[in-house]
């Protein structure tokens, strides 16, 4: 596949600028940049990845499901002050007895055994470790390191093909739905391997990956050839930032999704040892939304801007201007709901799945109604953030 460079005589100018020498050599006389065909390459080579990083993923999480740990699950250990030896209680083999030592440093002994399984357990760095309790350290598997390490390298793969098709293309590798359909990917594999540095969540990894996974096939699907941008999207400051920020928000955005879909299945009781405890994945995607939604109402915002400048209207209820708009109350009701009795836990995970449904419905809902966002590059009605 070829990734062909397409000039126009009013664009000939800003494209050369860019990038598009139209000097000779046989692969620009073809009209095939040498630099676009190395990210398409890249690309490729990411996309396989992130199917190596979804397959172990899978196999990591039912391994746990099986039983087949390399490490013993962890339980409860950590008693407080006037609570009994409970049910779930283990005895961590570090009070020499009860005398022995003073109440204050026994227990700051006992936290720092903690820590030290959790980082065993977990692979997180001390400072990582020191906010993780014992019940939060989940075993790991043989195929833990090979899903982790396919995630990273689609994530580094995909990355280079971007930025060398950002320098092609003299802006931020965003203008089509191919673009974004490979930036939003890149996007979700960020948001989970930079929160699963922090939490123990690889046993729910396989939920953002697939996304990410699903989204670079979608891509591979859409014709990469690149063109002159419309007259709206002219603007390659605001469209390098502003839908680099719907990038970062709904890659971020995924990752809540997979704690949420966790929570739901784990429950309160903790049903499954294999997964995350549901206070963990509780702490995830709220986390993960508490970074996500300043992001994403800043896009709006800069958004509107834009709106201004190109079309004279700071907003018009386009489609997409809607559904942005309804996705970010998403997930302001899933901030205000959470600190709510009655809707804390489970009422707020199923807030967070129906926002995450809001935002895929936002990437491709304009495939169906037409509007003032579209600008994809296909055939029919489609739109970029």
């Amino acid at each position: 596949m070829r990734v062909l460079v397409r000039r126009t005589s009013e664009s000939a100018p800003s494209l050369g600028s860019a990038g598009f020498d139209p000097g000779p050599g046989p692969a620009l006389a073809q009209g095939v940049d040498p630099l676009a065909q190395m990210s398409l390459y890249l690309f490729t080579g990411g996309a396989l990845a992130l199917a190596f990083a979804f397959v172990f993923h899978v196999a990591h999480t039912a391994m746990l499901a099986a039983g087949r740990r390399t490490l013993a699950v962890l339980v409860p250990a950590q008693q407080f002050a006037g609570a009994g030896a409970g049910v779930g209680t283990v005895d961590l083999g570090d009070r020499t007895g009860p005398t022995t030592r003073p109440r204050a440093t026994d227990r700051k002994h006992q936290r720092g055994s903690q820590v030290a399984r959790a980082r065993a357990v977990t692979g997180a760095s001390p400072d990582e470790a020191g906010d993780l309790d014992v019940e939060d350290a989940v075993p790991t598997t043989p195929v833990a390191g090979l899903a982790l390490t396919g995630a990273w390298v689609a994530w580094a793969l995909v990355g280079l093909s971007m930025l060398l098709r950002a320098i092609v293309v003299g802006r931020g590798p965003w203008g089509n739905m191919y673009e974004f359909a490979v930036a939003f990917s890149w996007g979700i594999t960020t948001g989970y391997l930079f929160l699963q540095r922090r939490y123990p969540i690889r046993a729910i990894g396989f939920l953002p990956v697939g996304v990410a996974l699903f989204l670079a096939a979608y891509a591979a699907t859409l014709p990469a050839s690149i063109e002159p941008l419309v007259p709206a999207l002219d603007n390659a400051p605001l469209l390098t930032v502003h839908v680099a920020m719907a990038m970062i928000s709904y890659g971020i955005f995924a990752t809540s999704f997979a704690a949420a879909v966790g929570y739901l299945l784990q429950g309160t009781g903790d049903r499954y040892a294999w997964l995350p405890s549901h206070r963990v994945l509780d702490a995830v995607a709220y986390r993960a939304v508490i970074i996500g939604f300043p992001i994403f109402a800043t896009m709006i915002i800069l958004g509107s801007y834009w709106a201004s400048i190109a079309w004279g209207s700071y907003w018009s209820w386009d489609p997409k201007e809607t559904s942005a708009l309804v996705t970010w109350l998403i997930y302001a009701v899933y901030l205000h709901a959470r600190n709510q009795r009655g809707w804390a836990g489970r009422p707020a995970a199923l807030i967070l799945v129906i926002g995450f449904g809001a935002i895929l419905f936002t990437f491709f809902g304009n495939l169906y109604f037409s509007g003032l966002h579209a600008y994809s590059g296909l055939n029919t009605p489609t739109t970029i953030p």
